[in-house]
């Protein structure tokens, strides 16, 4: 078979996978509730206003897996009958008990017309609505914690949910509607490092926290005194994999793969090449997943004679079926090394037996060190089943929000926090604290792909309890005060 014809029939075999599971992937298996279709949306990301996007409860914003009792919940808040909203939304969730929406719109009605402190989340709702799920779990867990607890100093915390597409010029919009809604007084977003790049200014010239969970650009350190994260950059994340690649594999030539793109790609992608140029490694082959003439097979071989020991997919969550192409050409050659994007459950089911040994570096695990057992326990409870890091981090950052508004209830007061040399709270990943730069310091982890007989897709992602982990130590000598360290295992 010629080489056209073996990549024509692998991209067939991937794009039939992928359609026999369309629909979103969770970490659990679902319930199987009567549903309603969501009115179909008609409007275009630029026609729709802010409002539109926003909710707290008066609409669905999640138009996957509604049942009727959701929809009647919503129907009734909308109408201000938070007795009867709280009654259906109770009842969805008995069916569908891991829907984030639910949950948080069931927190809000229990509110009703009652003081309370309100935050936004805005998410890829549209364009990504399995990543938009995790987040807001992280997001509805600490809400119902921090309620059920008596809420910030006696008083509750809402969430609304805002839907952004992940497009750059609806994220700014968003962010200036939240800006000039007073009662809102923090900001657990974006997603995508492009979003949250293209939001950061708004926030930072209306003094508004933003605390993105998953943005991990270098670029978006220091873009402002009101931008956090509580994700690792892709410093600490490509710091982790070069010393991997380096010193356990004890290898010297990588090829990458990334998307031209995408921001985070870029990011991460400079990195790493710098970290491992620095440290005698080399950088042998580059493959765009973004360029039109892009061929799978082509690029493997590529590597291959240009005397790659590894490849590196350093590419966004968009052009993952890329990646897997790569991986099934690959049939296990060479080893493989990637960042946190390719952390989810499509990767598992699709790729499976070809990202086996696969390592990634992931901002948290359920079974990592030096994290919060107690968080883990109580996401398992709550939604039946395993959560990963992404609703890891945006717990932390909702935790963090809270701890600023339970010191200082304001918008001014809460930077002012978490500013703070000596601040830190508690969250998913053990304790939370900021650099001046607004980045979290923690330490990043590797896990590692393996096979699994009593995992749902056959594989699951064990934390590589050898690997070299690094974070952020204040009092070393460098320009900026601070360096990277290594964690002994």
């Amino acid at each position: 078979m010629t080489q056209k014809k073996e990549t024509t029939v692998l991209l067939l075999s991937l794009l039939i996978t992928v359609g026999a599971i369309a629909g979103g992937l969770l970490w659990f298996k679902k319930d199987n509730p009567s549903q309603v279709s969501a009115p179909p949306d008609t409007s275009t990301t630029s026609s729709r206003s802010a409002a539109g996007r926003l909710s707290t409860g008066e609409k669905i914003l999640i138009s996957q897996d509604i049942t009727l009792e959701k929809q009647a919940g919503v129907t009734a808040f909308a109408a201000g009958d938070y007795p009867q909203a709280v009654a259906k939304l109770s009842a969805s969730l008995q069916k569908q008990r891991n829907d984030p929406e639910a949950l948080i719109y069931l927190n809000n009605a229990r509110i009703a017309n009652n003081k309370a402190y309100s935050i936004v989340v805005p998410t890829p709702i549209g364009s990504e609505v399995t990543t938009a799920k995790e987040i807001l779990r992280g997001v509805a867990q600490a809400q119902t914690e921090i309620n059920k607890s008596g809420g910030i100093n006696g008083i509750p915390l809402k969430i609304a949910i805002a839907n952004d597409d992940n497009d750059p010029e609806t994220a700014k919009k968003l962010a200036q509607t939240f800006a000039d809604n007073p009662d809102i007084l923090g900001v657990v977003g974006h997603f995508a490092s492009n979003i949250s790049v293209a939001a950061a200014p708004v926030y930072q010239k209306n003094g508004l926290v933003a605390i993105s969970p998953t943005s991990t650009t270098v670029s978006l350190s220091g873009a402002g005194d009101y931008i956090f994260r509580t994700v690792p950059s892709d410093l600490f994340t490509t710091k982790a994999l070069a010393k991997y690649f380096l010193e356990k594999l004890i290898k010297q030539k990588a090829a990458i793969f990334y998307n031209s793109t995408s921001e985070y790609s870029n990011s991460i992608k400079n990195a790493f090449t710098t970290e491992l140029l620095s440290n005698g490694g080399d950088i042998v082959a580059e493959s765009d997943f973004a360029a039109a003439n892009f061929n799978p097979a082509n690029a493997v071989q590529q590597a291959i004679d240009q005397g790659a020991e590894a490849l590196v997919f350093l590419t966004n969550s968009t052009t993952l079926d890329q990646a897997f192409l790569v991986a099934q050409v690959n049939n296990r050659q060479l080893p493989l090394l990637s960042g946190d994007s390719i952390y989810k459950p499509q990767t598992l089911q699709i790729a499976g037996k070809n990202v086996v040994g696969m390592v990634v570096a992931v901002p948290w695990h359920a079974q990592g060190k030096n994290n919060n057992p107690g968080f883990s326990q109580a996401a398992s409870r709550l939604w039946g089943g395993n959560v990963n890091w992404r609703t890891a981090m945006a717990y932390d950052a909702t935790q963090s929000l809270i701890a600023g508004i339970k010191a200082n209830p304001s918008r001014q007061g809460i930077q002012q926090i978490l500013s703070k040399a000596g601040f830190s709270t508690t969250g998913a990943s053990g304790t939370i604290k900021f650099l001046p730069s607004g980045d979290r310091n923690q330490a990043v982890q590797l896990v590692k792909v393996e096979v699994d007989p009593n995992s749902e897709f056959g594989y699951t992602f064990i934390p590589y309890m050898k690997a070299i982990v690094v974070k952020v130590q204040p009092g070393q000598k460098s320009g900026t005060g601070y360096d990277f360290v290594n964690i002994k295992p």
